[in-house]
C-alpha cells in the first residue's frame, strides 16, 4: 500500500500488541492527540492492515506469540512499499540489546511500558513530523528530477536543431537536396536493422542504436560548413590542393561535435556523430582519410554510412552524370569490397537493397 500524507489528512496509527489492556491505553492516548488509531493482536493481522490502509506510523510490541515484533519490522523494511513507514518498538522491558536490535532493522524509536502518555505523544509527533517531512523531500526530489530531466531534454534537442541547423548550410554548400539526407538516414537505419539479424553483428546493433543511426548519418557532412562553396560545386576536377581542403570537412565535423560534447554532453548520439563525421572516408583497407585507419579499427557507425553514402550517391543525379540503377550501382560497388567497404555488411545491403530508397 503506498503511504501518503497531506495536511488535511488525519494520520492513521497502526497499534500491534497482543495484550487488550496496552492497545486500548494506547489507543485512547492516540485518539486524544486527533489521530485515527488501528487495534491489531499479531503480527500477522498488522501486515494484513498495511496492506489495506495507508498506514502512517506503527507502534509495535516486541514481544508477542507466533510472530514477534522484530519479524513484523523485518518484513515491513524489506518491502519499498512500506519501508518508509516509522515504526515505534514497545516493550515491558528495557533491553539494552532489544533496542540495538531494533534499530538495526531500521525501527525508528523505542518506548517502555507502562506507558507515559506525555512521552507517547511526545514520540509520535516527533516521527509523524519527520515522516511528513521525508515524504515532501522525495517528492521534492522526484519534481526536481523531473524538471531537470525535462530541461536536458529541451537542451538536447536545441544542440540538434543548431547542429541540423549547420547540416543544412553545408548540405546546400554542397549542391545536396533534402531527398538526399532523408535517403542517407532511411537506408543506414534499414541496413543497421539487417544487421541486426546477422550473427556477426547481432551483439553489437541495439534498437537503440538502429535509432541513433538514423539522426546521426546526416551529419557526416557537417564540416562542410566550414569549405568554400567554390570547392564544394566545382564540377570540374579538382586540384591536389583542393582535395586536401575538401578532406578536413571530416577533421572540422568532428571537431565541432567534440566542442559540444565538451559541454557536458556525453550522449550516444554526440558520440556516433564524431565517429561518423571523422570516419566515413576511411577504407577497409586503410587507404582512406583523414587517418588512413583499417578493418574494424574503423567504428561500426562510419563503416555503415561509408557504404550507404557511396549508395545513395551512385543512384542520384549530378550535375556531371546521370543516375545509375540499384543494380548498376551495385556492380560498382563491388569492385570496392574489401577494399574501401566491409566486405561482410557489403554483402547485408546487397540481400537488402530492393528495401533501401
Amino acid at each position: 500500500m503506498t503511504n501518503t500524507m497531506t495536511h488535511k489528512e488525519i494520520p492513521l496509527i497502526l497499534i500491534v500488541d497482543d495484550i487488550e489492556t496496552n492497545r486500548f491505553t494506547l489507543r485512547d492516548i492516540i485518539t486524544e492527540m486527533g489521530y485515527k488509531p488501528i487495534l491489531t493482536e499479531n503480527g500477522e493481522q498488522a501486515l494484513k492492515v498495511v496492506e489495506r490502509f495507508p498506514i502512517h506510523l506503527i507502534i509495535l510490541d516486541i514481544a508477542m506469540p507466533v510472530m514477534d515484533g522484530f519479524e513484523v519490522c523485518k518484513i515491513l523494511k524489506s518491502n519499498p512499499e512500506t519501508k518508509e513507514i516509522p515504526i515505534i518498538f514497545i516493550s515491558a522491558f528495557d533491553d539494552a540489546s532489544d533496542i540495538e536490535r531494533g534499530f538495526a532493522l531500521e525501527g525508528e524509536d523505542y518506548i517502555t511500558k507502562p506507558f507515559t502518555p506525555s512521552i507517547v505523544k511526545a514520540r509520535v509527533k516527533l516521527h509523524l513530523k519527520l515522516y511528513e517531512t521525508n515524504l515532501r523531500l522525495k517528492d521534492l526530489n522526484r519534481q526536481l528530477h523531473i524538471s531537470v530531466d525535462t530541461q536536458l531534454k529541451q537542451m538536447e534537442i536545441e544542440k540538434k536543431n543548431v547542429l541540423y541547423a549547420l547540416l543544412r548550410i553545408a548540405r546546400e554548400s554542397a549542391c545536396y537536396d533534402t531527398e538526399h539526407m532523408e535517403r542517407l538516414s532511411y537506408n543506414c537505419r534499414t541496413l543497421a536493422e539487417a544487421m541486426q539479424l546477422s550473427s556477426q553483428y547481432d551483439h553489437l546493433i541495439s534498437d537503440t542504436y538502429v535509432d541513433t543511426i538514423e539522426l546521426a548519418a546526416p551529419l557526416c557532412d557537417l564540416g562542410n560548413v566550414a569549405i568554400s562553396t567554390t570547392i564544394l560545386q566545382k564540377t570540374d576536377a579538382l586540384t591536389e590542393e583542393e582535395t586536401e581542403i575538401i578532406r578536413t570537412h571530416t577533421t572540422i565535423g568532428a571537431k565541432i561535435l567534440k566542442d559540444i560534447q565538451s559541454l557536458g554532453d556525453y550522449n550516444d548520439f554526440i558520440q556516433m556523430s564524431i565517429d561518423i563525421a571523422g570516419y566515413h572516408h576511411e577504407n577497409w583497407d586503410g587507404s582512406g582519410y583523414p587517418s588512413g585507419i583499417s578493418g574494424d579499427d574503423i567504428p561500426l557507425a562510419a563503416q555503415i554510412v561509408a557504404l550507404v553514402s557511396v549508395y545513395c550517391a551512385l543512384t542520384e543525379n549530378r550535375i556531371y552524370r546521370e543516375m545509375y540503377g540499384a543494380s548498376e550501382a551495385l556492380q560498382i560497388m563491388e569492385q570496392d569490397s574489401g577494399i574501401k567497404f566491409n566486405p561482410v555488411i557489403f554483402e547485408i545491403l546487397k540481400k537488402i537493397f530492393r528495401q533501401l530508397h
